[in-house]
C-alpha cells in the first residue's frame, strides 16, 4: 500500500530549522521560528507557570481523563480573560467553551463544526496569512477564498481593497481574522477599522471567525481583545479560537479554546453538543497539563500578578525591539512600518535572492516571504542585522 506514495517536500519552517541548527557559525541569528525569545534567545519558561507545575506536582492527585469539553475552570477563566469578566455575552450565557490542543486544534474543530452547519462554507482569510490556516480549514472541506489584507508597498493594511472584497461575499460566509498581532505581517486593524468591519459582518449577515493568539503581545491583554469583545457584544453569532502558547509560553503543551458564541443560551447549547460530538469523533479529549497550569495561574491572584508582570515585560520588549530595529535601518530606506506594527512578526519587503543573500553570507535566518520574528533579535544582534540588511540592500540596488 505505501509503494505508491511519494515524499513530500519540507516544511518551509521546518526547513529552515533544520538548516539553522546545522550551522556552524557562532553568529547566527535565527529570525525564522516563530516562538518567543529573551536577550539570552532562549525561550524560557515563565516564572508563574514554573510556580503553578511545581504547585500542580505536589497536589494533582490524578491523571483520569477530563472529558472532551476538557477542564470546566480553565474554559471559564480563559472566557474571561479574552473577552473580559462581565463582558454583555457572558452576562447573557451566549458563551460557551471548550478546551482544545492548541490553537490548531481549535482553528481545525472549528472547520470541522462550520462544516456541520453548512457542508458547502465558504471561509475568507486575508493575503497573506499564517501558512497553516489555509490546510486546517481546508482540510476540513471548507471552500477558501482570499480577500487582501496587506499593501505590498506600504506594508501596512489595504483597508479599502479589504472591504471591497468582503462586499463580495455572501450571506452565511465565514470571514477568518487575526484578533491582535497579525501573523505574518504584524499590520493591525485599528479601532475604528474594527467597528468598520463589525458594521460590514453585521450588515452582510456574515460570521466572524476570530484567530486571537497572541493576546498580550501587541499592546496589552484588554487593547489585543477589543476586536473579539466588540464583535461579541455586537453579533448574535463569533467563532473565536485562542491559544496560549504565546502568552503564556506553554508552546509543547498543546493548550487552546474554542468559543462558540451564539445569538442565546438555548441556541448555544445545541451548537456546543455538536461541537462536542465532532471532538469526540477526532482526538476524543484534549492533554490536561497545560490547561491545568492556566487555570491555576489564572486563579490564584498572585500567581495572576505575576503572569501580568512578565506578559507586560515581553510586550514592551518587543515593541522596544521594534522601534531601534526601525531605528537602525533608516540609512537603508523607510523601515517605519516595523515600529507602527504589533507583535512578534514583519516583513522586511525584500526579495528571496536577498534573504538568501543574508543566510548564505552572513548567517541571518528568515523565511523566503521576509517574515521576521521580531523577537528574535537582541540587543547585541540588532546593529548586526541592521548592517547586513543595508549592505544586502546597497548591493542590489
Amino acid at each position: 500500500m505505501f509503494e505508491h506514495l511519494n515524499t513530500l517536500p519540507q516544511d518551509p519552517i521546518l526547513g529552515l530549522m533544520k538548516s539553522f541548527r546545522e550551522d556552524s557559525r557562532t553568529d547566527k541569528v535565527d529570525l525564522g521560528v516563530g516562538v518567543y525569545r529573551d536577550e539570552a534567545g532562549h525561550t524560557p519558561i515563565m516564572a508563574a507557570v514554573q510556580s503553578a507545575q511545581q504547585r500542580l506536582l505536589e497536589t494533582e492527585a490524578t491523571k483520569a481523563y477530563i472529558g472532551p469539553a476538557g477542564a470546566e475552570g480553565f474554559n471559564h477563566l480563559i472566557s474571561q480573560l479574552i473577552l473580559g469578566a462581565g463582558h454583555p455575552a457572558l452576562n447573557d450565557q451566549r458563551v460557551n467553551t471548550v478546551q482544545t490542543p492548541g490553537g490548531c486544534g481549535a482553528l481545525r474543530m472549528a472547520a470541522e463544526f462550520l462544516r456541520l452547519c453548512k457542508p458547502d462554507a465558504t471561509v475568507w482569510v486575508s493575503t497573506p496569512t499564517w501558512a497553516n490556516h489555509i490546510p486546517l480549514l481546508g482540510g476540513a472541506g471548507l471552500t477558501i477564498r482570499e480577500y487582501p489584507y496587506l499593501d505590498t508597498a506600504t506594508l501596512s493594511v489595504d483597508f479599502d481593497a479589504m472591504m471591497a472584497a468582503l462586499e463580495l461575499a455572501d450571506a452565511g460566509d465565514v470571514v477568518l481574522l487575526h484578533g491582535c498581532c497579525h501573523n505574518p505581517s504584524g499590520a493591525d486593524l485599528s479601532p475604528d477599522q474594527w467597528t468598520a468591519v463589525t458594521d460590514l459582518i453585521e450588515r452582510k449577515g456574515l460570521l466572524p471567525f476570530i484567530d486571537i493568539a497572541y493576546q498580550g503581545l501587541g499592546e496589552g491583554l484588554d487593547q489585543d481583545a477589543h476586536g473579539v469583545r466588540l464583535m461579541a457584544e455586537r453579533l448574535p453569532e463569533v467563532i473565536v479560537a485562542s491559544s496560549c502558547s504565546k502568552n503564556f509560553g506553554l508552546y509543547r503543551e498543546r493548550t487552546g479554546a474554542l468559543m462558540l458564541i451564539a445569538a442565546n443560551a438555548q441556541q448555544g447549547r445545541a451548537a456546543t453538543s455538536q461541537l462536542l460530538s465532532a471532538i469526540r469523533s477526532h482526538y476524543s479529549m484534549p492533554p490536561a497539563h497545560g490547561a491545568a497550569v492556566v487555570e491555576l495561574i489564572l486563579d490564584t491572584p498572585a500567581l495572576t500578578q505575576a503572569w501580568h508582570h512578565e506578559l507586560d515585560a515581553m510586550c514592551r520588549r518587543i515593541i522596544e525591539l521594534r522601534s531601534a530595529f526601525s531605528e537602525a535601518l533608516a540609512p537603508a530606506g523607510d523601515f517605519s512600518f516595523i515600529e507602527r506594527q504589533r507583535g512578534m512578526f514583519s516583513f522586511l519587503g525584500i526579495n528571496p535572492q536577498q534573504v538568501k543573500i543574508l543566510r548564505d553570507e552572513f548567517g541571518i535566518y528568515m523565511l523566503d516571504s521576509s517574515r521576521i520574528n521580531i523577537a528574535g533579535l537582541s540587543a547585541n544582534t540588532l546593529s548586526r542585522v541592521a548592517h547586513a540588511l543595508q549592505e544586502v540592500l546597497g548591493r542590489t540596488e
